[in-house]
C-alpha cells in the first residue's frame, strides 16, 4: 500500500474528473505553474490499493518541465465508481480505460505513460492493444508476470479474507497496523482508512486475482517500438529487483534503481523518480518534431 506523505495540493496541481465513453474518472492534474504546456503530456496510473495520491509528490516537478501531467483512480478506485462486476477489472477492460483516458488527455497527440506496479500490468494492455499512440512507457515498480514474494502471499490472504470478512476487517487486521506500526501521521491515516473503505470491494477482489495470475507478455512489449523504462527501488518488496532487471533487459528497456526506495519511488524518493522520468520523457521527445499544445 503505497502511502502518500501528505495531502495538500502543490501549486499548479487541481482535482477533477475526465470524461471518457467509459465515464468519468477522479484525477489530479498538473499544469506548469508558469507558461504552457509545451511538451507531450503524461498519464499516471497507481496500483492496486493505490490512487492518484500515490503521485503527489512528483506531479509539480513533473509538470515544470512544460507538460501536462494527469494522476489517475483506476476504475473502482477511491473516487472513480465502478461497477459490481467483476469483469470491469480484469486487465484488458481497465487498459480499455487507459485507451480512453490517453486519447482524452492527447487529444489526438502522443502521451507518456506510467503503471505503478499492478498499473504496469494493466497499462501495458494498452500499450500491447496498439489503440493508441504512445510517446513512451514507463514500467514502474512492476513486473513480466503475476507478483511473487511477500506482496503474492498479502494478495492470497486478500482473496481469501475480502470476500469473506469485509474491507473493515482487512484495515483493522492488516493495514492499520502496518502504517501505526511505520509511524504514519493521523491525518495520513485518516486518507488511508477513507481510501480503502471508497474502494470497490468487487474491484479489489478481481484487481488480486489479476496480479496473482498475470501472464509474461514481454515478447508482445517488444514488437510495439516504442521507448520503455524500467524503474525501481533498490529495495523493492514487489517483484525482486534481479525480476525486473531482467524484464528491462528482455524489453531492450532503460533501467533505472532509485537508491534508497522500496516499492513506491514515487512517495519515497520523489526527487530522483521525478528528475529520472522527466529525462526519458524529453529524450523520447527528441526523436520527434513537439507540438506545441493551444493553452
Amino acid at each position: 500500500m503505497s502511502t502518500p506523505r501528505f495531502l495538500s495540493l502543490p501549486p499548479g496541481v487541481r482535482s477533477r474528473q475526465i470524461e471518457t465513453a467509459a465515464g468519468a474518472f477522479a484525477v489530479l492534474e498538473a499544469l506548469p505553474v508558469s507558461g504552457i504546456p509545451e511538451r507531450w503530456p503524461a498519464l499516471l496510473v497507481p496500483g492496486l490499493t493505490g490512487s492518484k495520491e500515490d503521485f503527489l509528490a512528483v506531479l509539480q516537478t513533473l509538470a515544470q518541465s512544460g507538460r501536462r501531467v494527469v494522476a489517475i483512480d483506476m476504475r473502482g478506485q477511491f473516487e472513480t465508481s465502478g461497477p459490481d462486476d467483476p469483469l470491469a477489472y480484469t486487465c484488458a477492460a481497465l487498459g480499455n480505460d487507459v485507451d480512453l483516458l490517453a486519447q482524452a488527455i492527447g487529444e489526438g497527440g502522443p502521451v507518456h505513460l506510467v503503471g505503478h506496479s499492478f498499473g504496469g500490468l494493466v497499462t501495458r494492455e494498452a500499450v500491447i492493444d496498439g489503440r493508441t499512440k504512445f510517446a513512451s512507457y514507463t514500467l514502474m515498480s512492476s513486473g513480466p508476470s503475476a507478483i511473487v514474494g511477500t506482496r503474492e502471499r498479502a494478495g492470497r490472504t486478500m482473496l481469501t479474507e475480502l470476500p469473506e470478512l469485509g474491507v473493515e476487517h482487512l484495515w483493522h487486521a492488516r493495514m492499520e497496523p502496518d502504517a501505526l506500526a511505520a509511524g504514519v501521521e493521523d491525518e495520513i491515516i485518516a486518507f488511508l482508512r477513507k481510501r480503502l473503505f471508497s474502494n470497490s470491494p468487487t474491484a479489489m477482489t478481481a484487481m488480486a486475482r489479476e496480479v496473482l495470475s498475470a501472464p509474461d507478455r514481454c515478447d508482445e512489449l517488444t514488437e510495439v517500438g516504442i521507448p520503455i523504462l524500467v524503474l525501481y527501488g533498490e529495495h523493492d518488496d514487489g517483484w525482486p529487483p534481479r525480476e525486473q532487471a531482467e524484464m528491462a533487459r528482455r524489453l531492450n528497456a532503460e533501467c533505472v534503481v532509485v537508491p534508497g526506495a522500496a516499492h513506491s519511488p514515487a512517495v519515497e524518493a520523489p526527487e530522483t523518480t521525478a528528475a529520472a522520468l522527466t529525462r526519458f520523457w524529453n529524450a523520447a521527445e527528441a526523436r520527434l518534431p513537439i507540438r506545441i499544445l493551444p493553452a
